[in-house]
């Protein structure tokens, strides 16, 4: 599995490529330069960094994603529970529900979403 990590700059970067894709590079650098207040040479240094980690690409001068932003968070989220819980899923569950107590409509949505994830996987 691919490591996606970003730092809060390029999160923020990333979420204007995401929200306005596809983008022509030239918009792209007029974009982060009213949102992010950064230079032409900022924003292609950036870009080149994340299509080098494979989430972005200029092709010809159009920016698109390779992976998606729900695609991303779900990779981010299984690196967490691997790093921080062994890979555990319920172990992850365990350690949120002793500080947080969930609501019946959340306790229900987990149940259809482990439901869908079980069709899904046989």
């Amino acid at each position: 599995m691919a490591e996606y990590r970003l730092g809060e700059v390029e999160m923020k970067f990333a979420s204007l490529v995401w929200d306005n894709e596809p983008i022509k590079s030239g918009e792209l650098a007029k974009l982060c330069d009213k949102e992010l207040g950064w230079k032409k040479s900022t924003t292609y240094t950036v870009l080149k960094r994340l299509c080098g980690k494979g989430i972005f690409e200029n092709d010809k001068g159009t920016v698109i994603s390779r992976v998606s932003y729900d695609k991303f968070r779900a990779v981010q989220s299984e690196q967490f529970v691997d790093e921080a819980f062994e890979g555990s899923l319920p172990g992850f569950v365990a350690a949120f529900c002793s500080r947080k107590k969930l609501s019946k409509e959340e306790v229900n949505e987990l149940k259809r979403i482990i439901g869908d994830g079980i069709n899904d996987a046989g």
